[in-house]
């Protein structure tokens, strides 16, 4: 189980993103501010180009904002260095996306043993071995990327990012490369996971489905965050 803090994991406030045009500046996020209580399961929808994966990415600290701050747990990630905030994000946060991004000359077990053997974790296979089995994977072990269908390597990628044991986890579009059917059973694994170990679901999509499963829904409109009545949130 994760462990329990009073602290949000997630606190924004200001949060802007700007990127330059030529002689003027587009504003891809509008200033927004957000606090994700740990442990809850928050979606945030939109439409393609709303500013759903930049947001993920500046929450995650793999952008750097043009105004604002982001706390992850506390800490304050843009005053932290590149290396700092890589530490921060290998010890506290999990990622899936929608592309899988599994390494294609790693077997599924190696996939997964990865983040373990980098953070120099001596039990990093029986760990792997365990929450590849939770997944429903234990028969394909051995199998590459290319030998697995859309569904399992999904799986095999969300058995990744649990298997550090995340504070939080950010899936952006988690389902969208999946037919409906695979996708729910996607969906169904995720908060079960969520459940089993009390981690923090972030969640960017623009599947309803998906997003009806979460206790608090977001969205973004041409950057601006809002509540589902449309209020700014």
């Amino acid at each position: 189980m994760a462990e329990v803090s009073n602290r949000p994991i997630v606190q924004v406030v200001g949060l802007t993103k700007q990127v330059p045009m030529g002689d003027r500046s587009l504003t891809i996020l509008h200033p927004l501010d957000l606090v994700v209580e740990a442990g809850q399961a928050v979606a945030v929808l939109g439409a393609s180009g709303s500013g759903k994966s930049t947001l993920l990415g500046l929450l995650a600290g793999l952008d750097a904002p043009s105004a604002g701050k982001v706390y992850l747990d506390g800490t304050d990630l843009f005053a932290l260095s590149e290396d700092e905030r890589a530490a921060l994000r290998g010890k506290s946060i999990g990622f899936v996306f929608q592309s899988f991004q599994l390494l294609p000359g790693l077997t599924a077990l190696e996939n997964v043993m990865l983040p373990l053997e980098l953070a120099g974790m001596s039990n990093s296979r029986a760990l792997a071995l365990e929450i590849l089995e939770r997944v429903g994977l234990s028969e394909r072990l051995e199998h590459y990327p290319r030998q697995l269908s859309g569904g399992e390597q999904q799986r095999v990628a969300i058995a990744r990012a649990f298997v550090m044991r995340p504070r939080l986890l950010m899936a952006d579009e988690p389902t969208g490369n999946l037919d409906t059917e695979t996708g729910a059973r996607v969906i169904d694994l995720l908060f079960d996971l969520n459940r089993e170990h009390g981690t923090t679901l972030l969640l960017v999509t623009h599947d309803e489905v998906l997003a009806a499963r979460c206790a608090r829904r977001l969205r973004l409109v041409a950057g601006v965050l809002q509540a589902p009545d449309g209020a700014a949130s």
